[in-house]
Order: structure tokens, then sequence, then C-alpha cells
């Protein structure tokens, strides 16, 4: 190791000339010691960081410029004209030069000089300017290749808000807390939802006022952090200041007002527009009220900068109902009110070692409608409880819990360790309303516990990290071990809630041919042998289980947990100031499908004496199948063509998956790359990267199979499986323009632009053998994956989206518009599963009716602000200002049967708000 080392001494080091030696100490604005501040010297890589009291010393030239930055505050350039001794107070800020923490493990990176491109998003400032009180929110208009749609009518989607990066799915996009990986939510999308088979992060039980900045690396990094990061990687930085108290109260609401001749467009009588036609009853020119009360507190800890930082956050926001038909009068997106705790901490111990911790619990009670059931001759209803019919309402208590601790120390030799433990848990509990058991008749309940799912992580890392000054212009090393162990399980409902029950009242599964009575006991003959075959007067009144979402059943109930550890290495070296280069090497193994080994080489050249920089890279990545995935599964009611259809979603490692000749779930695998530039000078930055991503293997949720000589004695008519179903590639270009200027003695304008280009491409549809059905190949592929599923992963990437920010402030004022232009999406509507086609030819021309294209649009926010004191603030705004919807189409098919399905820039319409903010 030490031949290697001075080999790479005499192969990369440079001299430069030293002219004096500079010492400091810095503090923040209320003079309190700030540790690990980078001071770099311009145009070198000869830099050194604070030490826990603040302090620093650096030998520099004699006619140096000194940098000083710091993550959170804004960066400083001094000259040091001779002097030996600079003290220097930081003031809070966010800008793109500060150090960033992913996409690169060495200290001296900021967000302009990595290899990749990194958004640094001010999640503090944006939530208090622009009235958006969630996470994913924040993020669909503010970071470039970020894409979520609120969903209506998509079961457990409606509650957890599904949201890709680059155009890939959910679960490609790996979110981290202060750098350690954050657990997934146990929902995993199955209807009519963007990212149908897949189990993302839910980034709305992060609480917004808890977050000091968001870090969005856009490229692949599977090989520095592992399975998921495919799309890239999210790192929410949580607040860490120590200045006292600071909060707010933001009030909003919805304007229901669409505009005109919504039923002469359909051509019937729709719910929801103005007048009494509301499922509500009234008539209501606003909807979906929404109060968000926020409170942050911090306060150091000691005299060696140590904290902790405490947020809580409480939501409380009202459906919104908009045009629908009557089989969708719940049209609209779902209510919440939402408990948040957030805690953020850190305590030196001694010169070189500090412990930290950070975590906290949120809760949301969540309410969405369902699908409408008829009143008379719908057997879905019993019509002593509700003669007119009925909507049911599926509501869901959602819980999130985590907590990570850690302790980083420098060692004597220079190297710094990280050791950590995180643990995380979402538990989705589902609970039907309004809704009734048509099999009970008279004895059903209205609302049934339905059961729900669960997911675990915990995830045990050590990592090891140096910085070598003298080593070419700078190498970073880093290198770590990682054990993460998961545990996924569905918990089953109330009887009540998924059992068919017959005409005596005892229940009668049709999936379970021992007849059971109503404490789910066998009924036993005269020869106390178990009945199996009822009598033909004894068969259901009406469908079994809660309308609207079935419950979970003790044959759905699963438990199941996997391991997996990872190593790996990674390092960069300036090879001279100009040029970078960084590679990273990972393997990793698990318990449930063995091992996988990625790399990521990654490079920036500066020109133009450091105003324009080259970058790229190419790298391997993976991520693995989640265990819901591999065990999910559910006897349902599908509703098609206004029936119910009896239906199962078959977990992979069921017989019946294997009958249909679905093969085992394993890892998706992906390449790759992207070639870009940035450029900084006078106020003005510029991001522009392109990249290719070609993922094999990715795991879908197929379309319904109906072949009866399987699903017969399941007493089914359809199925549906996860399956390695598509190879895709996907390309674009991201770009973020910026530019500041000051000018008066307090004036500054602030300009941005954001914007992604994409195509998402299918280049394989990776159809199983079919062995033993009566399928041709044509009707194979069409049940397999075909253009309905297509429409929904293309339409998870649409053609682009830019972004215009203009800000302005002076003195106490300031104002802030935002012009986001959304693309054009196709969807393909309901009529493929009405009437599914069997031949290309069929399908073909099916296509030509049921093809809906949402046409692109410009959504104009605007926010006004004025504070009356250092510690009181007011801002009025409206999002969606002038009120636009995605399409003046509506021909009554959509899959969510409302005047839309979902697309990226919602169908609420203007929302209008005011915020108060305080601090003291």
């Amino acid at each position: 190791m030490k031949h290697l080392f001075l080999f790479m001494l005499s192969l990369f080091s440079i001299s430069f000339a030293i002219g004096q030696t500079v010492t400091g100490n810095i503090t923040d604005a209320e003079g309190l010691p700030l540790p690990n501040v980078n001071i770099i010297e311009k145009n070198t890589s000869n830099g050194v960081t604070t030490d826990f009291d603040g302090n620093y010393s650096i030998e520099v030239s004699e006619n140096a410029t000194l940098i000083f930055s710091y993550v959170g505050y804004d960066s400083q350039e001094l000259k040091v004209n001779g002097q030996s001794s600079i003290h220097v107070t930081m003031s809070e800020g966010v800008g793109l030069d500060e150090v960033v923490l992913v996409g690169s493990r060495s200290p001296k990176r900021t967000a302009l000089d990595t290899a990749v491109p990194v958004d640094v998003l001010d999640v503090a400032g944006i939530a208090s300017t622009t009235g958006k009180v969630e996470v994913n929110e924040i993020l669909q208009y503010a970071a470039p290749s970020f894409n979520a749609s609120k969903q209506s009518g998509s079961d457990g989607a409606d509650h957890v808000v599904p949201a890709s990066l680059r155009g890939l799915g959910p679960d490609q996009t790996l979110v981290l807390i202060n750098g350690k990986r954050r657990h997934q939510s146990s929902l995993v999308n199955v209807f009519g939802t963007r990212g149908r088979g897949n189990s993302g992060t839910d980034l709305n039980a992060i609480p917004a006022s808890a977050i000091k900045r968001i870090e969005v690396l856009r490229d692949g990094a599977s090989a520095q952090y592992g399975s998921d990061a495919i799309a890239g990687v999210i790192n929410i930085v949580l607040k860490n200041n120590t200045d006292g108290v600071s909060g707010g109260i933001t009030y909003g609401a919805y304007s229901t007002a669409v505009g005109d001749g919504w039923e002469e467009k359909s051509g019937e009588t729709l719910y929801n527009v103005e007048g009494e036609n509301r499922l509500d009853g009234k008539d209501r020119k606003y909807d979906g009220e929404t109060v968000k009360i926020d409170l942050n507190y911090g306060v150091s800890l000691g005299e060696n900068g140590g904290f902790v930082n405490f947020t809580t956050e409480l939501l409380s926001k009202d459906n919104t109902l908009r045009p629908g038909f009557s089989w969708r009068k719940g049209y609209g997106s779902a209510g919440v009110d939402g408990f948040n705790f957030m805690v953020n901490a850190a305590i030196p111990v001694g010169d070189k070692t500090e412990i930290y911790a950070f975590g906290g619990r949120n809760f949301r009670d969540t309410n969405a409608y369902a699908f409408s059931r008829d009143g008379e001759g719908d057997d879905r209803t019993v019509l002593s409880l509700y003669p007119d019919g009925f909507t049911p309402r599926i509501t869901s208590n959602i819980t999130d819990v985590s907590v990570s601790a850690g302790v980083r120390h420098e060692m004597s030799n220079g190297w710094h360790l990280d050791f950590n433990n995180t643990y995380g848990k979402n538990n989705f509990h589902y609970y039907v309303k309004d809704s009734n058991n048509a099999s009970m008749q008279d004895g059903s309940p209205t609302d049934f516990d339905a059961g729900g799912h669960y997911l675990s992580q915990n995830t045990t890392g050590i990592d090891f990290n140096k910085y070598f000054e003298d080593v070419a212009s700078g190498l970073s090393i880093a290198f770590g071990i990682e054990y993460r162990t998961e545990n996924f399980g569905i918990f089953a409902g109330e009887l009540a809630s998924y059992s068919v029950y017959d005409g005596s009242g005892a229940v009668n599964n049709p999936y379970d041919d021992i007849v059971r009575d109503e404490n789910g006991d066998p009924v036993l003959d005269g020869d106390n042998e178990p009945i199996t075959n009822p009598n033909e007067d004894l068969l259901p009144a009406g469908p079994g289980g809660s309308q609207g979402f079935p419950g979970y059943s003790p044959a759905n109930e699963i438990d199941r947990s996997r391991t997996n550890y990872g190593i790996y290495f990674d390092s960069e070296i300036n090879i001279s100031d100009d040029f970078l280069i960084g590679g990273a090497l990972r393997f990793e193994n698990y318990s449930d499908f063995g091992n996988t080994f990625n790399f990521k080489i990654a490079s920036r050249y500066k020109l133009l004496d450091d105003a324009l920089a080259i970058r790229g890279s190419v790298s391997t990545g993976f991520r693995a199948p989640s265990l819901a995935q591999l065990y999910y599964n559910l006897i349902f009611n599908n509703i098609v063509a206004g029936e119910s259809v009896p239906s199962l979603l078959s977990a992979n490692n069921s017989t019946v998956t294997k009958a249909f000749g679905i093969e085992e779930l394993k890892e998706e695998k992906a390449f790759n790359g992207s070639l870009g530039f940035t450029f900084k000078k006078s106020g003005f930055t510029a991001t522009i990267d392109g990249y290719l991503i070609n993922v094999d293997d990715r795991i879908i949720l197929t379309d319904n199979f109906t072949d009866q000589a399987i699903l017969g004695p399941l007493n089914v008519d359809a199925a549906q499986f996860f399956a390695n179903g598509v190879d895709t590639q996907t390309t674009g270009l991201d770009i973020v323009l910026g530019y500041e200027m000051s000018f008066g003695k307090d004036s500054k304008i602030n300009i941005g632009v954001i914007g992604n280009i994409n195509k998402l491409k299918i280049k394989n549809i990776n159809t199983p053998e079919f062995e033993g059905s009566s399928m041709t190949d044509e009707e194979a592929e069409l049940r397999f994956f075909g253009p309905f599923s297509q429409a929904y992963l293309q339409a998870a990437a649409p053609d682009y989206k830019f972004g215009l920010n203009l800000g302005y402030t002076k003195s106490k004022f300031n104002a802030l518009v935002s012009i986001t232009r959304f693309s054009e999406v196709q969807l393909q509507d309901f009529q493929w599963v009405d009437s599914p086609p069997v031949t290309f030819a069929e399908a073909d021309a099916l296509k030509l009716v049921a093809t809906d294209t949402y046409e692109a649009r410009n959504i104009v926010d605007l926010s006004l602000g004025y504070k009356f004191t250092e510690s009181l603030s007011l801002t009025l705004g409206a999002n969606n200002l002038f009120n636009e919807y995605p399409t003046s189409q509506f021909d009554g098919w959509t899959d969510q049967g409302g005047l839309a399905d979902s697309v990226q820039m919602g169908s609420d319409g203007r929302y209008i708000f005011t915020r108060l903010g305080f601090n003291f």
C-alpha cells in the first residue's frame, strides 16, 4: 500500500508556490463557530476545512483569493493582501455553488463543480413563497425532469402520489435523508396510475418545513449508492439552524369553476359542476380547503457546534370534486389530515468526534372516493341501505416512522469514519366507509376495516473517506460496507370486508371450498365434516366484500423478509486544477436472487478560466425487485363496463403465476450515459446535460388474463401478474439556467429557467411462452402488456417540461412569477378494458377511437410578499392563476371516470393561498 501511494504521488503530484500562512475563525451571524467550512484558494485545489471550533490554517500564495463555502450559507471570496489572520462571519443562504453531499464523496465539490448534474433546491424558500405545501409539489415545479401526478379513483395511489425522475419508475430513484437511505412505501401501484407495478418512496411523508434543501442528482448512481438509483438520487437535507423559533400558517382553497358546457360536451348529466348536482349537495365556489401550520425550533448544544432542531407540522386538506359521470361522482383529489414531527441533532464529543441522530413520525388520515354504485338494478348495492346508490370512500391511516443515528470521527491518520444505523417503517391501513357487503344484504355494515400492508427496512453501514491534498491536485478516496434487512407483510381486515355470505348468513367465499360461519369457522354437516357444496338456494344475493376496496383475507396474509450486503469503492482525482476523473465500483449480494456488480466512470474538464466545464459519465445500474412485487396478492372486484369482475392479482411465487408461464422476478439492469456542460460568469449560471438510459427487464404489472382453464377453479374471471416485462430506452436533455442581478440599494432580480426534453421508447416486450393456453400469439402479446398499459408507462415520461421563474426583491417587498409549460400527453382510455382486442388489427382500429390527447398547457403561478418586521411576513398568491385544465376533450371513457385522467399539471384548477410567516 505504501509503494502504491508513493507511485500515485510521483505520478500525479504538482507543486505550487507557497507564500504565507493564513489563520482565522469562522462563525455564523450569532457568533457561533461553524465546523467543516470549506476554505479553498481560488483557481487551485489547495484547501482545508475548519475544526469543531471554527478555526482554520492554510498556506497560500502571496496574491491569493480565498473562497469560504459552507452548506446552507452564502459563499464569500476574500483577497489575502498580505494578511496573516482573516476572520469571517457567514450569512445563511442557498446557492448553486454550495458543497453538495450527493454525486461526489469529495468534500471539495460544489454543484457546478461536479462531474454529474446536481440541483440544489431551497425548499424552505420555495415553501414560504409559493403556497406549495407538499414535497412532491415543490419538486414538480423546481426540478427539470421530476414529474408527479395526483391520482383519483386509483385506490392507494390516491393517498401516496407516485413520482418519477427522468421518466423512469417511482422505484428507480433512490431517496436519502442527510445522506442515509430512506425506506419506501409499502404501497404497490396496481390500477390506473403512473408507475403501475412499482413502489416508491413517499416524499410527502417528510414535512417540507423540516427541510433545509434538497439535492437532486440526475444521473445513474447504483455503483455509489446501491439499488433504486437507476434514474438518480434525491437527498433531503434537514434543517440544522439554531436561531430560535420560526414557522407559518398557510391557508388556501381551489376554485370549482371549470367552465361552462360540460354537460353539452358529454351529452349526459355530470356531477360536481356548479349547481345542485354535486356529490356533497352543496353549490361550492371553492373546495379542497387547505390549512398548514408549521413550527421549527433550533437550539445550540454546548460551545462546539452541537445543535438540535425540531419541526412539527399540521396539515389538513379537504377533498376536491370535479365533473364526473354517474358512475364516478367522487372524481377529485384525496383529502388528508396529517401530523408530522422531525428532529435533527448533532453533539460533538471532543475535537474529532460527533454523535448525530435524526428521524421522526408522520401520520396521515386520508380520504378518497371510489367509483360509484347505482341503486335499482345494481347487485352491488343493498337497496335498503342505499336506495339511490352510493359512492364508497376509501380512507387510510398511513404511518411512517424513521430513526437514524451514528457517529462521525476523524482518526489520527486523517481518515474520516461514519458509522450509522437507520431504521424506517411504513404502515398502510385501509378503512372503507359509506359502503356495503352486498352478499350480507340488510345485515351489512357500512364501514369496514379492510386490513393493509407494511414495509420495514434497517440499514447498517460504515464509511471511510479521506482527501489527499498533495496527490496530484487532490485525491478523494471513499469506501464502505452496508448491510440491509427488509420485511414486507399483508394483514387481513375484518371478516365482512372480504367474505361472501350465502342466503343463510354463513360465509361462503368463492375461493374457499369450505363454507364458513360469521366467525370464520367451518360449517359442519351431520357427520362432523366441513360443508363444501352449499345448496343453490343458499347462493349469495350479491358480490361479497366491501364495495370500493375489498379487504385483505387471511389467504392474502404474508410476512416475508430478505437481507443484502453491499461493498463499494468511490474515488475522484484532480489530475490538474482543470481535469477531474472519478470512478466507483459496487458489489451487492441479495438473499433472494443473488449477486450484482456495477461500475461508474465520470469526468469533468474546465475551460475559459474555469467559467466553462464539460462533464460526462457512463455507468451500469440495477434495481432489485421489491418484496411487494414478489409477494403482493389480492382477490378483488374490478369494474368493467359497470360490472364487477372477480379478479386476482397473483403473487410472483404462486402456482397460478407459474401456470401462466410467468418466470421468477429478477433485478432490472441499466446502462446510463450522460454528457453536458456548465457555465458560470457574472451572475449567470447554466447547466445543460444530455442522457441515455437503457433499462432491461423492467418490472411491470401485466394486463388481465382470462384463461378459464386455469382460473375457473379459483372462481375468478381475470388475473394479473408482476413480470420482467419490457426493455426501455430513455433519452433526454436537462436544462437549468439562472441569472441574478442586484441594482440600487436593496433591489435584486432573479431569473431562472428549467427544462427537460424526454423520450421513452419501449424497445422490447418480453412476452412469455404461454404453453397450453388457447391464446394466439397476437392475443398473448396484447394480454401481456398491451397499448393501454404501454401508454401509462410512457405518460410518466412526458415529451417536455419547461419552467420560467422571475423573482424581484426590493427592501421589504418581493414578487415571484412562475410559468410552467407541460407537454401534450396521450393515454389510452377505458375502452381497452371494456372491449379488449385479441388481434393487432382490432387493436389498431381501437387505437383510433380510444386515444385521449391531453393538450399542452401553460400554468402561471404568482406570489407577492411583504415583510412587516424582521419577525413577521405575509405572502399572497395563486397557483394556476388562470385556472387551466388538462384538456377540453371529454368523452366519458377516461380510466378514472372524470373530466381527465391524471396528468402532470393536475386537474384541481386554480389554488388561492395566503401565508403568515414568523420567527423569533
